[in-house]
């Protein structure tokens, strides 16, 4: 039976104070019995909890409380056990490193799709404009070989910071063309989307939520394998659940 909720989300707002807020986190996340991790930047929160139902559920009240946060998205997937073994806080230069200080997504976020909307698009192969649709993998090569989009576009990433060059590398591929960037959550694709508009390509939008979220509307429509999450499950199916034998063993 599964009894463990997982909770995935980030958001990128100012954070000013980050190391006082990651003791404040660290307290009330350890006092509702919760384990995962918590990235905190002055760009933003990315955290990725496990908990009992109702204790997380309170502690992301709590968290929402803080105006910062109000009205945070979480991924939800459900395991047999939390697939952490401790609670981890960190205070870090960037919540998602690109090594691009200029782009800023707590400034403004590049335009979004919904799940609902991507799938559309992919049915058609074109955009309701009538535009080629490239669905763009912002995720590190290791990950996209676990499963990804249908066709999509993989230049081989050997972590999120070799984005900039590879976009250099390959921008006239997608002038003319209505790019998708994706990655697992959302929080790659959004400041890849950003530096893409920065960059002059004007049809660039970010999968609102990523893989997570598309999986909790469409299933496995257009999407090939599984998605690799950062945990001990290690790869998620269309249905949110881990690879069989893939939860970790009780202590």
């Amino acid at each position: 039976m599964d009894t463990t909720l997982n909770l995935a989300a980030y958001r990128f707002v100012r954070i000013a104070d980050a190391r006082e807020l990651r003791d404040s986190l660290f307290s009330e996340a350890q006092r509702h019995g919760l384990l995962g991790t918590v990235l905190l930047a002055e760009e933003g929160i990315n955290l990725f909890l496990a908990g009992a139902e109702d204790p997380l559920r309170s502690f992301m009240d709590w968290l929402r409380a803080d105006t910062r946060f109000r009205g945070l998205e979480a991924k939800e997937s459900w395991s047999a056990r939390p697939p952490f073994r401790r609670l981890r806080v960190k205070v870090k230069r960037e919540i998602i490193r690109m090594d691009h200080p200029a782009i800023r997504p707590a400034a403004g976020r590049a335009p979004a799709i919904d799940a609902a909307t991507a799938k559309r698009w992919l049915d058609r192969g074109r955009d309701d404009e009538g535009r080629e649709v490239v669905m763009l993998d912002t995720r590190n090569a290791f990950e996209v070989d676990y499963g990804t989009f249908e066709g999509a576009v993989d230049w081989r990433l050997g972590r999120f910071s070799d984005f900039p060059a590879a976009l250099r590398a390959h921008a006239a591929e997608l002038q003319g063309k209505t790019v998708v960037s994706f990655c697992t959550g959302g929080i790659r694709c959004e400041k890849a989307a950003i530096y893409m508009r920065e960059a002059g390509l004007r049809d660039v939008w970010q999968l609102d939520g990523g893989i997570l979220k598309y999986f909790e509307y469409a299933g496995g429509a257009h999407f090939a394998g599984e998605c690799f999450v950062f945990d001990e499950r290690e790869t998620l199916d269309a249905a949110r659940r881990p690879r069989v034998g893939a939860e970790p063993e009780t202590p």
